[in-house]
């Protein structure tokens, strides 16, 4: 029950951060549904490897390449989900952030 309400929950804040944002689109409720099922599998899968690889310029960076990372990874998302669509690589940046700030004050309030 608890993976259902988490699910609900990230489905919702996508899509309030995509009615926040102009340059990203969603169609309704569904469509944020498979977005957040959609990047729940993509961070599952791909990101740890995508991370382990671009470790070098992580450090570097002091771990602000893992936000182009993140933006890359929506951009994937919305490549694979109909009804989901981001205009640029800036406007998935800008999500990625707003989405990241907006968790981050949901999992604290818990």
């Amino acid at each position: 029950m608890e993976m259902l309400i988490s699910w609900f929950v990230s489905a919702l804040t996508i899509f309030v951060t995509a009615y926040i944002l102009p340059g990203v689109r969603i169609d309704g409720f569904l469509s944020a549904l498979a977005v957040a099922v959609v990047l729940g599998v993509i961070n599952l899968l791909i990101k740890p490897i995508i991370l382990l690889l671009t470790l070098p310029i992580t450090v570097v960076t002091l771990g602000l390449f893992t936000f182009v990372i993140n933006a890359l990874l929506i951009l994937l998302a919305s490549a694979i989900v109909p009804g989901f669509t981001v205009d640029t690589f800036w406007w998935a940046l800008l999500f990625s952030i707003v989405l990241s700030l907006i968790n981050s004050f949901i999992g604290k309030s818990n």
